[in-house]
């Protein structure tokens, strides 16, 4: 099957040589999109996957940036072979491609190399001339025309020239079917009483970027409210889910209680994101850990609300102390975003929005078939494999089954041989290297027998194309030698 006739998402590829700003035009573009976990430096600086909301369009951004590509031995390729991969990997599912070159170094035979594999590949394409920082830069630009795309010089790092950049790039993304428009995803708001649910709905509802649908019969004390975040063929609709407080079932005293806790729990079960509010001076409670494993074990996307942050600091208290605390006490949900918010006051009360939409979005991200072969790649060269009587577990690909919860399938040679340690690595380096904050991730495993000798391609001949056969192909001796 042909790149051509394959069926396109909403993805756009950033591809290039080492060492010409692809991070930077990747992180430019991205940063309209706000970061939503852990202001410190460096967590999001390997990310490959990120969904982008620019002039109303969402995509899905790929970075082809920090993969290693290792031959079937274990060495490194060569420099050709290396970037070769990686455009064939970014490529498969793109829609359209931006090849990142660099100005001051004019164009080298790399670049070239890459253009005709963009070119062959049937992929639209558009030449970011990085580097451009001055406007005398802009003169070599021209140089680039004779790789055969569009070229547009910018300085990623000084934000010049990427509105003009993506004014081109748009324009080649496929229209999208808006699912929520059909079937709005649902946000449980849920936490032990007086934790400041109602509160926060409220507030959250008098939000700027939340659009309440006008609905007759629609209140603020409706169990269901919907609601749009973005606007636009592009925006994504919800509905928000109130529940009662969630005791714990031994305190529950009268069937009126025991009830609003049986709804409470289905509104979980039902719902794509669940956000767990939290009282700072209380801290996490047993109730607040019950009610987060109610959350994992149903594999819910998950956003951790510390609400009346107001009194909290009136008591000396810092975001910096109380997170680590927290995530002491709950480890099991490390992955999850946390934010700090105050109903009463506002506080963080958009941010919470744009974390929320964010999770969602994680929670139905699609990995491209070679990076996520890949990503176990590096996963499989940094920890001993289990072994069980004497064999040890051999990985030989993956796929994506499915979203919501993220589930990926790991074909080995026997899996009974497979731990949850293992299991739990591999998890945290897919999180390490796609971010998938908020979103449950699900790896299941079953036995394949390794391919014979000379009867499958190799990691060094065998091209990807994104179906699984190909990636077993191709990866097989990689993820097993």
């Amino acid at each position: 099957m042909t790149s051509q006739q394959t069926a396109k998402a909403r993805v756009v590829a950033i591809v290039g040589r080492p060492n010409v700003g692809k991070s930077a035009v990747f992180n430019r573009i991205a940063g309209r999109r706000i970061a939503i976990v852990h202001d410190e430096s460096g967590v999001t600086r390997d990310r490959l996957v990120r969904e982008v909301d620019w002039e109303e369009q969402r995509f899905q951004l790929v970075d082809t940036g920090g993969v290693v590509m290792l031959d079937a031995e274990g060495r490194k390729n060569t420099i050709e072979t290396g970037i070769r991969s990686q455009v064939d990997a970014a490529l498969s599912d793109a829609a359209v491609a931006i090849l990142v070159v660099d100005v001051q170094q004019g164009v080298h035979p790399l670049d070239e190399e890459v253009a005709r594999i963009i070119r062959k590949s049937g992929v639209p394409c558009v030449v970011a001339v990085n580097k451009c920082d001055q406007p005398q830069h802009e003169a070599g630009a021209a140089e680039f025309s004779r790789l055969g795309f569009a070229f547009f010089p910018v300085a990623a790092q000084h934000n010049r020239g990427m509105g003009d950049l993506m004014e081109a790039v748009l324009p080649h993304l496929p229209e999208a079917a808006n699912e929520t428009a059909v079937k709005p995803l649902r946000v449980a708001i849920v936490g032990r009483p007086n934790a400041g649910k109602s509160s926060y709905i409220n507030r959250l509802l008098r939000a700027e970027r939340v659009i309440v649908s006008d609905v007759a019969g629609t209140t603020r004390d409706s169990i269901d409210v919907p609601f749009t975040i973005g606007s636009g063929a592009q925006a994504r609709h919800y509905i928000l889910v109130d529940t009662a407080g969630m005791r714990n079932r031994h305190s529950v005293d009268n069937a009126v209680e025991r009830f609003s806790l049986f709804r409470a729990e289905e509104s979980v079960k039902a719902a794509d994101v669940v956000v767990l509010v939290l009282d700072p001076e209380l801290g996490p409670t047993v109730q607040d850990k019950h009610i987060a494993a109610l959350i994992q074990k149903n594999k819910k996307g998950c956003v951790l609300l510390m609400n009346k942050w107001d009194l909290a600091e009136e008591k000396g208290m810092t975001q910096t102390k109380t997170e680590p605390v927290l995530r002491q006490i709950m480890p099991f949900m490390n992955y999850v975003p946390l934010v700090f918010i105050s109903a009463k006051t506002g506080y963080n009360v958009r941010r919470s929005i744009e974390v929320i939409d964010a999770v969602a979005a994680q929670t139905r991200v699609k990995l491209p078939t070679g990076m996520l072969n890949r990503t176990l790649v590096e996963a499989t060269r940094r920890v001993v494999a289990p072994s069980r009587g004497g064999k040890r577990l051999r990985v030989y690909y993956a796929v994506q089954l499915g979203v919501a919860p993220i589930t990926i399938r790991m074909f080995v040679n026997d899996p009974k041989v497979a731990t949850k340690p293992y299991t739990d690595f591999m998890t945290r380096s897919l999180r390490e290297r796609f971010g998938l904050e908020g979103a449950p991730v699900e790896i299941l495993y079953r036995a394949r027998s390794r391919p014979e000798p000379g009867t499958r391609g190799t990691a060094k001949s065998a091209p990807h194309t994104g179906r699984p056969d190909a990636e077993e192909e191709a990866l097989s001796g990689e993820l097993c030698d």
